[in-house]
């Protein structure tokens, strides 16, 4: 390598090496959470008792918990972390809004959820579209297209007779779906 071939290499920022494995992991992890939640959701969405209103304030605090080792990663590697910020908040929020909800029906909760599902689906898009140099990142951003879209179908079904909680099953493995294929496309570090 001669003189000119070392300048031209150090203007080049390189990805920092542990913001790829530390997301990747995290990935997965909400993947493997998302379905193990998704299933024990759907075997108790007909009623709201008090498993399934459990399951449905942990899932966005397992959202908040995520949120925070992501940022923590993102602020030490100078990635973003304001839309992570973003989404603590609406996740905390939430929480303590589908703990109310609960008292009040599932038509409620539908409400509650579907709108943490658009206001987060926004939220992902903008995070995903800023990490796109990361890959795998286009799952991220239709998996924050799709909770859009998703989220005002929830509000819509919250006005049925027959309202249930199965979709939010559907939906939250859907989402971990997405987390699976953007933990396997994440570029992978130097020595992995």
């Amino acid at each position: 390598m001669n003189a000119t071939d070392t300048t031209s290499a150090t203007r080049i920022a390189p990805l920092p090496t542990a913001a790829p494995d530390a997301l990747r992991k995290l990935y997965f992890l909400r993947f493997a959470f998302a379905a193990v939640w998704a299933a024990l959701l759907f075997a108790t969405a007909d009623t709201l008792g008090p498993l399934s209103t459990a399951l449905l304030v942990i899932y966005p605090l397992f959202d908040v918990a995520c949120a925070v080792v992501d940022a923590r990663s993102a602020r030490a590697n100078g990635g973003p972390v304001r839309g992570l910020y973003v989404n603590i908040a609406l996740s905390t929020l939430t929480a303590i809004g589908l703990a109310v909800a609960a008292t009040s029906g599932i038509p409620a909760v539908l409400r509650v959820w579907g709108a943490w599902a658009v206001t987060a689906g926004l939220v992902q898009l903008v995070v995903g579209s800023l990490r796109r140099r990361l890959g795998g990142q286009w799952a991220m951003i239709a998996s924050g297209a799709i909770s859009t879209l998703a989220g005002s179908s929830f509000v819509a079904q919250a006005g049925a007779d027959d309202a249930t909680l199965s979709n939010l099953a559907g939906y939250a493995f859907l989402g971990g779906v997405f987390f699976l294929v953007s933990a396997l496309r994440i570029k992978r570090t130097a020595g992995n």
